[in-house]
């Protein structure tokens, strides 16, 4: 395979054109000793992506090629890396280098790294380069950051896996999702569809929240072994204090009564939000946990051994991704930020055709 002096992607050019995706090239930052180059083959799309560049969580470096769950073939590899090898087909998530020596990174939480850079938008070190997404043709990630893709999955199955599985999938292991544990997920999306997927793979009783009815057929597909619709009057009544975890993937807080969907925790149950919508988020108060002293927290993303666990539970129980494939262009990245602003999606969308789009 040849390798380009430049990497060339679809960037958002400012905040108030940020669907005006525009065609450009960069040189990426210098190659070094644990950097793997990356051909992308296809990228999952991630509210986050539009939350970025469209300046919902504030201010980013334009142009701006955003896109964290890509899947390609290794192009490169530096003398000293060891985990992965050209030719090889591998993965990368949101997230592309930590310390790898402090307490978190040496305790399986590199995820929470004071150091942590992320795929899109951040300054790399002191490298003086910005980091550039997956919305594009190559992408360069120290190897610890490049996970191997199981032949049993295909590539557009495998991207959203890698931001939207990995969120939801972390905090089931880590809060004990498992026979005998009856697990809810509030919101039914590119996050909640996973959530569902992974815990019934796990053993767990589990159990689909929605606002409607609408996803219950969907849900129950998936493997939910029940559905409970908010909308209802009573819905929560009869479930009251029996959920050990609640994994909350919602991407809206309008008219979200916290107290009704703590009162579903059993005594020292967990809610644990891995969904960011825009706005100020939820209020909290004290009295609608202290009845059954249930924890309310959050999770980010998950560790490499957590990913890797996740991709070999996906090939054993032959989960599958509920993707739409959209060819990579300006057009087609506008369709995929219009079903994500409408929530018309079912349930990720990953963009595709990338040799059309940017050559062999």
């Amino acid at each position: 395979m040849s390798y380009p002096d430049k990497f060339s992607g679809f960037q958002a050019p400012a905040a108030e054109r940020w669907l005006e995706f525009e065609k450009n090239s960069w040189t990426p930052r210098p190659f070094g000793d644990y950097d793997v180059d990356i051909k992308i083959e296809c990228c999952g799309v991630c509210a986050s992506d539009m939350h970025t560049i469209s300046g919902d969580w504030g201010g980013c470096p334009y142009p701006l090629a955003v896109g964290h769950e890509v899947v390609g073939k290794v192009l490169r590899v530096g003398p000293k890396v060891t985990l992965a090898k050209v030719g090889q087909r591998v993965g990368c998530g949101a997230q592309v280098y930590s310390c790898l020596d402090c307490r978190q990174c040496k305790n399986d939480n590199e995820t929470y790294c004071k150091h942590q850079i992320d795929a899109y938008g951040a300054p790399y070190l002191d490298t003086g380069y910005t980091t550039q997404g997956g919305y594009s043709s190559h992408s360069r990630i120290h190897e610890y950051w490049v996970y191997p893709i199981p032949d049993a999955i295909t590539s557009s199955e495998a991207a959203p896996m890698l931001c939207a599985g990995i969120t939801v999938y972390s905090p089931l292991k880590r809060f004990g999702a498992g026979p005998g544990k009856k697990v809810g997920v509030v919101g039914i999306g590119g996050l909640g569809h996973f959530a569902v997927m992974f815990a019934k793979a796990l053993g767990a009783e589990v159990w689909a929240i929605s606002r409607s009815r609408a996803k219950e057929a969907d849900a129950k597909k998936m493997g939910a072994d029940g559905f409970l619709a908010t909308s209802e009057k009573g819905w929560n009544e009869p479930h009251k204090m029996t959920f050990d975890l609640i994994i909350n993937t919602a991407n809206s807080f309008d008219g979200f009564q916290l107290s009704e969907y703590l009162s579903l925790l059993d005594v020292h149950g967990r809610w644990n939000s891995v969904g960011l919508p825009g706005g100020e988020g939820i209020k909290v108060n004290n009295f609608d946990f202290i009845s059954n002293g249930c924890f309310i927290g959050s999770s980010h993303l998950g560790s490499r051994r957590e990913m890797l666990e996740m991709f070999e539970l996906a090939a054993e129980k032959g989960i599958k991704s509920w993707v739409e494939e959209i060819p990579i262009s300006r057009e087609g990245l506008q369709q995929a930020m219009a079903k994500l602003e409408n929530s018309s999606v079912r349930y990720r969308s990953c963009m595709t055709g990338y040799d059309e789009a940017f050559g062999n």
